[in-house]
């Protein structure tokens, strides 16, 4: 109860502080490249309910007919300003919406695609028992993720084998970790990360 109350309290005092930065983030990619401003995609949530998650686009329009739903190193699906939105991780604070209806928490496990889910569900039966995050354990340890996939010969296969594993394994330690102190940690250890550069 206290981190959902938490979650709903700082996730809307985030959206209100943060809108004008939103508002420009949103501006941007509608001058900047054609189709809409909004990414929404299915993720399993908590209990393998699957809903909508929202970002800001990053990638052109037609990306999902260019290549899959990876991306590793300099994709050139990837418009100019969308890399500075995911560089600087302003791409994501739509999910605040996420938060504050309930899909998400601030911190917890990052939700996957189906597919994916559906290859390790024993393991995210266990990881999918509470909502999953904005960011977490895994998100911070592998903030350099597209760089890591580019790296490979065959991303899909590298993500599927090695990366997502590993990120099943960090994910699980958190859960056995979970307080209210060490999601604060994560939070500000995010922060600190983004604003690292």
């Amino acid at each position: 109860m206290a981190k959902r109350l938490f979650d709903v309290v700082a996730a809307s005092v985030g959206a209100i502080a943060l809108a004008p930065v939103m508002l420009c983030a949103a501006i941007a990619v509608r001058l900047t490249s054609s189709g809409p401003v909004f990414f929404h995609q299915e993720r399993m949530g908590r209990g393998f309910r699957p809903f909508r998650i929202h970002k800001f686009r990053t990638m052109v329009a037609d990306a999902p007919a260019r290549g899959g739903e990876l991306t590793a190193g300099a994709d050139p699906r990837i418009t100019p300003v969308g890399r500075f939105l995911r560089w600087t991780k302003i791409d994501e604070l739509p999910q605040l919406i996420n938060v504050i209806k309930g899909e998400m928490s601030l911190v917890g496990p990052r939700p996957e695609v189906r597919r994916y889910v559906e290859q390790y569900r024993q393991d995210f039966s266990e990881l999918l028992s509470v909502r999953p995050g904005v960011t977490g354990v895994a998100s911070i340890m592998f903030r350099d993720e597209s760089r890591l996939l580019a790296e490979a010969d065959d991303a899909e296969q590298a993500y599927v084998q090695h990366v997502l594993p590993e990120k099943i394994r960090l994910e699980k330690e958190y859960l056995q970790r979970a307080s209210f102190c060490f999601d604060q940690q994560l939070i500000w250890k995010t922060l600190w990360t983004v604003a690292r550069g």
